[in-house]
């Protein structure tokens, strides 16, 4: 771990799929705005997700790498940059010389960061952490939008993504090949349940413990969204009466842990006709009640199913999910949002058109490093605003 010609960025993961992909992506950028060799910790449960996206190399990290248990660096690991700054081990001068830092250096960029760790999205920071020849970073977090408050990456971004809300499409288009035995999963399912329709719906489902809504008041806002925004025909109650567009069909592609949503309205347009006469099915390729992130097979699944979303034509995707933020990159999508419920039930209006696809940054920093006090960071750059989904994140848009 002595002083190197090159340096490197260590990737290690946390939480589910869809939050390693925007992790690896912005780790991707990082790297690219830094010079860093890119070095991904692939543990057991991503085994043969994905191909490896640069042609005669690697980016896998050497089993004999030095620094063991990777995974289990947290916000209280005296390696992360913060608490470095936090103990004088570290010193914010752009002077420093690369002899007197340590020899690595963890990023702590997960959720619950804390305000030393978020000083990496200072330029004086910036400008220290390029003397230390491993980086290790940790992140559920979408952080690419935070790059850009960043003068010193400025210029090179702009070069590199003239179209901002085109990031994470680009970014994910480039790094993420299904494996053959991911490909096969999507590719049958596609020509069995998919492909023979005139149009494609994508409909993610997540709910989360601290958003608490019971299964029929999320089904009916689902519902009231699809009806809402004419993404789905309404149902005729008198099944006699005939529609208008008979022949069309349409396929929906559910994407749930629950099975009980795609049940509910698979039932009630088999048990009516529509108002516009359409076809209309519904499938869902697995719900596994709950999410096995340690098992490869419950990953290698929801990777299938993220790019099966990206194959249809219009997404209604849930709030807060890093799965479906996902599927819409893929897609180059901009997705109607299933807002948070409020008293467990659903909210007015249901849904809200995405400005953008590109992924939410769930947890920006609030402290301007120039003006040295805390501020609104979805009201300071032209190309940055507030999610939709979330209050306090940010993401890019055009």
């Amino acid at each position: 771990m002595g002083l190197m010609e090159c340096n490197y960025l260590v990737w290690s993961p946390f939480n589910g799929l869809g939050n390693r992909m925007m992790t690896i992506a912005s780790a991707f950028v990082y790297a690219l705005l830094t010079n860093r060799v890119l070095l991904l910790h692939i543990t057991e449960d991503m085994l043969d997700l994905f191909c490896e996206p640069f042609p005669d190399s690697t980016w896998v990290l050497p089993s004999d790498f030095p620094v063991k248990d990777l995974e289990k660096l947290n916000l209280g690991s005296e390696q992360t940059y913060g608490n470095y700054l936090k103990n004088k081990k570290i010193k914010t001068d752009v002077k420093v010389m690369a002899e007197s830092l340590p020899p690595y250096v963890y990023l702590h960029l997960e959720h619950d960061y804390q305000h030393l760790d978020r000083l990496f999205f200072c330029d004086n920071d910036q400008q220290v952490l390029a003397k230390v020849n491993w980086l290790l970073i940790k992140s559920d977090i979408y952080f690419v939008p935070g790059l850009f408050f960043l003068s010193l990456f400025e210029d090179e971004l702009k070069w590199m993504f003239p179209e901002r809300e085109t990031v994470f499409h680009h970014l994910s288009r480039y790094l993420f090949h299904p494996t053959n035995s991911v490909w096969g999963m999507i590719t049958r399912y596609y020509i069995s349940y998919m492909a023979k329709a005139d149009e494609k719906m994508g409909i993610q489902i997540r709910t989360f413990s601290w958003m608490p809504i019971s299964i029929e008041n999320f089904a009916n806002q689902i519902l009231a969204c699809s009806w809402q925004e004419n993404l789905l025909p309404s149902i005729n109650q008198n099944m006699t009466q005939a529609g208008t567009n008979g022949g069309r069909t349409k396929a929906v592609l559910v994407t749930s842990l629950n099975s009980e949503y795609c049940e509910k309205m698979k039932s009630m347009y088999y048990e009516h006709t529509t108002s516009t006469g359409e076809i209309i099915s519904f499938s869902q390729p697995s719900h596994e009640e709950t999410q096995h992130t340690e098992k490869q097979t419950h990953n290698q699944k929801a990777l299938a199913e993220m790019f099966l979303l990206s194959y249809c034509d219009v997404l209604v995707t849930s709030g807060w999910s890093t799965f479906g933020y996902v599927a819409q990159g893929i897609a180059s999508l901009k997705p109607w949002i299933l807002l948070s419920p409020k008293d467990q039930k659903a909210p007015n209006p249901p849904c809200r058109r995405a400005m953008s696809m590109e992924p939410c940054f769930h947890a920006p920093p609030s402290y301007d490093c120039k003006a040295n006090k805390n501020v609104d960071f979805g009201a300071i750059l032209r190309h940055v605003k507030h999610c939709e989904d979330v209050g306090n994140g940010i993401k890019l848009y055009d």
